[in-house]
């Protein structure tokens, strides 16, 4: 085949380091605009994007050329030194070292949209934790539950 041909859809969550709350009103919709215009870079647009105050997901079409790792890093190194311009208060922001990044199948991508589009109303109910463990079985990923909370 000439050409190389690929439609690869993430659901990619993250959260900040020790689930501290960073990610309030104020900063939220901005570092979702900051996110996607990375992703944007990196050839690899966002489907859906959004966050509660101590965790984000982003459902992005995964470039053919890149790897999730260095996809990750680079929204991680980037979104976090954004962050820390953003006032005193964020100088100690970090993001927490892992991530998860789960394969969506394109008949699965509306309902991965709606469930990113709900965090808000989700999280009242369900710790980031128990959501994480839930995605993780439901994708069959083995995890040691020792290294959630760095």
């Amino acid at each position: 085949m000439p050409q190389s041909l690929a439609s690869l859809h993430i659901h990619l969550v993250f959260s900040t380091k020790q689930r501290i709350a960073w990610l309030d009103d104020d900063i939220r919709s901005d570092l979702h605009r900051y996110i996607t215009g990375v992703l944007r870079e990196l050839k690899s647009p966002v489907v859906a994007i959004n966050s509660v105050e101590d965790h984000i997901h982003v459902l992005f079409h995964l470039s053919r050329t890149s790897c999730i790792a260095s996809i990750v890093e680079e929204v991680k190194t980037t979104s976090s030194k954004w962050i820390k311009t953003k006032g005193d208060r964020f100088q100690n922001f970090r993001w927490q070292v892992g991530y998860g990044a789960f394969a969506v199948s394109k008949s699965r991508v509306s309902s991965v949209m709606k469930y990113i589009a709900r965090q808000r109303e989700h999280h009242p109910k369900e710790t980031f934790d128990r959501e994480f463990v839930e995605l993780l079985r439901a994708h069959e990923i083995p995890f040691d539950e020792r290294y959630f909370l760095e």
